[in-house]
């Protein structure tokens, strides 16, 4: 990146600035950024509990790569990124704890490396602001610390995007078409479909510049990341045709469908909302959400009278594009999805409120600055209120998974074992038994494989409330765990897997 750096400065001596452009680099550039950094590793580490249990995916993802626990199921839409991230760690400890340190650090460290890639393009203290917005909101602090996709996909984008604008203004040095690449391969690593739908904007500006190294860059990126999800679809899912249609099974068949009011549901802090029924979160909470597309046009309305239109512009095409299928093409809704539209946001948003606070001699406009530090304040206000809230009913339930596990073990259900049934993948991380359905997303076993594992090995199957035994194990042996009816199978020796 250093090249980068040093390649852009001499380009603004040679060339001169943009109008408004900001682009002369400070010396406490650096070091503006790398604070906002920190400062978003230690609210992880204090306001995100790092002893707070896995989560349902975060057990899928990390379970491929653990020593201590059967891997789960791993469903079409799935991507091997978050596994292989996590690995360092989880392949050879158990810690939660020590998991959730090192996602911060990395987090923390990657959203730095990201705010570097748009240097030259907008002052540092455009992109402090814009980091600092993007790492305050409740759904990037709850989720940087977690083994999940999205905010990776969205330090992926802003990386990508950023290094693009560089190589396409010349001012980007030898780094720049790495990052182009990097950023894209890391979108693809995490998830494919979400990598393409952010990148349009882009391969359409490299196709009608005809620029063959922007679009080799980007094209190889994403390939890079793209194909081991492709070559998975031949050797595990019957093909990439079959993966992608299970894909879009597994989300409830995507088409139109107007996500736009689940978003906002989500915004209250549920993980996810699916089915997304109920009551919208009081309007202060959504209000923020309302407000980003006007500052967003602000900050276009900015750039274009600043003469560097496409600095702001393909960020917020990017953001467009890859929030499109998340509003308008699935019927549930999770605050996670629009990460990368968030962060590919915050930059436009960041240069709106500076342009509304100072001149453009730089002077402060006392009024406007003293309305937006308070609007801002009462932003961060919302968000770490519904963070507290998040984390707390999340830590809760992921308490209860680990009782539920403890149960288990003094029912006999011990590893090597298998779960079936109502929430049986993250109950069975827990218990590190084995996990199996015949029914649903993750459906991996019949009836045949249950009653042959559990000649085997200890079974049981887990009812949720209101639910009914499934036929092979009405004859089990009935508990009460909770709020879970579950049935034990007979006793069984041996020590095999379920096949």
């Amino acid at each position: 990146m250093a090249d980068g750096a040093n390649a852009i400065a001499v380009g603004i001596r040679r060339r001169g600035p943009a109008p408004g452009s900001g682009a002369p680099l400070r010396a406490g550039g650096d070091g503006l950024l790398a604070a906002v950094a920190a400062a978003f590793t230690l609210a992880q580490l204090l306001l995100v509990r790092p002893a707070m249990g896995l989560g349902w995916d975060e057990t899928v993802y990390v379970s491929q790569v653990t020593s201590h626990t059967p891997a789960a199921f791993f469903s079409a839409p799935r991507s091997r990124g978050v596994s292989l991230l996590v690995a360092p760690v989880a392949s050879w400890s158990s810690s939660t704890p020590l998991l959730r340190v090192y996602l911060a650090l990395l987090s923390g460290l990657a959203l730095y490396l990201a705010l570097r890639a748009w240097q030259g393009l907008f002052p540092a203290r455009v992109l402090a602001t814009a980091g600092a917005f993007f790492a305050t909101l409740w759904v990037t602090l709850f989720y940087g610390p977690q083994a999940m996709p999205n905010y990776w996909v969205a330090i992926g984008a802003l990386v990508c995007a950023g290094c693009f604008l560089r190589m396409r203004e010349a001012a980007g040095g030898r780094a720049a078409p790495w990052g182009v690449a990097t950023g894209a391969a890391l979108m693809a690593w995490m998830r494919p479909t979400d990598a393409v739908w952010a990148a349009v904007p882009l391969l359409v500006v490299a196709l009608a510049r005809r620029r063959g190294r922007l679009l080799l860059a980007l094209v190889g990126g994403l390939a890079a990341g793209g194909v081991p999800w492709v070559i998975e679809a031949y050797t595990g899912y019957g093909g990439l045709a079959q993966r992608l249609a299970d894909a879009s099974r597994i989300q409830g068949g995507l088409g139109w469908h107007i996500a736009v009011d689940d978003q906002l549901r989500s915004l209250g802090g549920r993980a996810l909302c699916r089915p997304c029924t109920g009551s919208m979160p009081h309007p202060v909470i959504t209000l923020w959400w309302y407000v980003l597309p006007v500052l967003a046009a602000i900050g276009l309305a900015v750039a274009v009278r600043a003469r560097r239109t496409a600095r702001t512009l393909i960020p917020l095409a990017c953001a467009a594009t890859a929030a499109l299928p998340y509003l308008f093409t699935i019927e549930y809704a999770a605050p996670r999805f629009l990460q990368p539209a968030y962060a590919l946001l915050a930059i436009p948003v960041a240069d709106a409120l500076w342009h509304l606070v100072r001149t453009p001699a730089g002077r402060w406009r006392p009024w406007p600055a003293a309305l937006v530090a308070v609007a801002l304040a009462g932003h961060l206000a919302v968000q770490l209120t519904v963070l507290a809230h998040t984390v707390d009913r999340n830590s809760d339930s992921r308490r209860d998974w680990a009782r539920t596990a403890a149960t288990l073990h003094r029912l006999g259900v011990r590893p090597p074992c298998l779960l079936t049934g109502h929430e049986a993948i993250p109950l069975a991380y827990y218990a590190g038994c084995f996990s199996g359905n015949i029914h649903g997303n993750n459906a991996n076993l019949t009836e045949a494989d249950i009653r042959a594992a559990a000649r085997r090995m200890p079974v049981a199957a887990l009812i949720g409330p209101g639910g009914t035994p499934p036929r092979y194990a009405r004859t089990w042996a009935p508990h009460r765990v909770s709020d879970l009816q579950v049935r034990v199978a007979p006793p069984a020796g041996g020590t095999a897997g379920p096949r």
